[in-house]
């Protein structure tokens, strides 16, 4: 009889999210298990519990999946699981807390794609700031841009000082060289944006941390970002489905929510179909989410234009 996929589910958290449990199973796990309150110590002897009781046979239809909200711990989880299989007895394993890594891999490859196609530039030496950079999607993309070359600056609703220690902290932990940006005060803010080339929204939902008149003094600007789908917009006059709309006086470039989500949406599912089908084992971070949202720009990109 063949073996059944099974997916267990790693979170730090109380709940695992309903979202990853249906893209779970929407890419073809058959079982998904959710485990609860999961730290860091638990990891290496869960991990080998899910290796070693279905044989070196029954591995090639296992995987492991870590969630929750903080991006270190995930990154962490993902690094003792890893240390945790013994040969033969591999798993995948795949870390998408809070879908920040997917998230945040799609913003920054529609991005560069806006970029590319439209001024036939890259991230190379842009100046981007980040709101809601301490957040698990605007920190890691902020990271990834940064490791694109760019010139990053992360805004914090809860102030400079909570933005320049997520700086420290990204930059110990992924070599990333960010900035703080003081964004709690109009004229601070507008001194910031004057120098801006790209803006990724990625505060709380329903807040707007870009005024429409914040836009058209952004002299600068050539792409606006915003992942916030719910009203209003985090940037004004970003439109959920634009994607490389027009906006304010100085034409740049919008991309909105549901344009990110999509690609968003198909990276997770690549993802996990990819660890269904690897003949070797996978352990897939941010950088593959990267890797293959810039695949899946790519592709929409050709088929819009055949």
């Amino acid at each position: 009889m063949e073996r059944q996929h099974i997916l267990h589910m790693f979170t730090p958290g109380r709940q695992m999210s309903p979202f990853d449990v249906n893209m779970a199973v929407d890419a073809g796990y058959q079982v998904v298990v959710p485990y609860t309150d999961v730290d860091a110590r638990m990891i290496g002897p869960l991990t080998q519990d899910a290796i070693f009781s279905r044989g070196p046979k029954g591995v090639a239809h296992t995987g492991i999946f870590i969630g929750g909200r903080d991006v270190m711990l995930a990154v962490d989880m993902l690094r003792l699981s890893r240390e945790a299989m013994v040969p033969p007895f591999e798993v995948s394993v795949f870390a998408d807390p809070s879908g920040s890594f997917t998230t945040a891999a799609a913003l920054v490859a529609s991005v560069e794609w806006q970029l590319r196609s439209t001024f036939d530039t890259g991230l190379d030496g842009k100046r981007i700031l980040v709101f809601g950079g301490t957040g698990p999607v605007g920190l890691i993309a902020g990271v990834l841009a940064a490791q694109a070359g760019a010139r990053v600056a992360l805004a914090s609703s809860r102030g400079l000082d909570a933005a320049r220690e997520a700086c420290e902290r990204a930059s110990a932990r992924f070599g990333a060289q960010l900035e703080g940006a003081d964004a709690r005060s109009a004229d601070a803010l507008d001194a910031t944006l004057s120098s801006v080339d790209v803006v990724f929204a990625t505060a709380a939902a329903g807040v707007e941390v870009m005024s429409a008149q914040q836009v058209n003094r952004a002299a600068r600007l050539l792409v606006a970002a915003d992942v916030n789908a719910v009203p209003p917009a985090g940037i004004a006059g970003v439109g959920v489905m634009d994607n490389g709309k027009r906006v304010g006086q100085h034409d740049a470039l919008g991309i909105g929510a549901l344009a990110i989500g999509n690609v968003k949406y198909e990276v997770q599912q690549r993802l996990f179909m990819q660890m269904l089908a690897a003949k070797e084992k996978v352990y897939l971070g941010f950088d593959d989410a990267l890797d293959m949202a810039r695949r899946v720009v790519t592709e929409r990109s050709s088929l819009a234009t055949a």
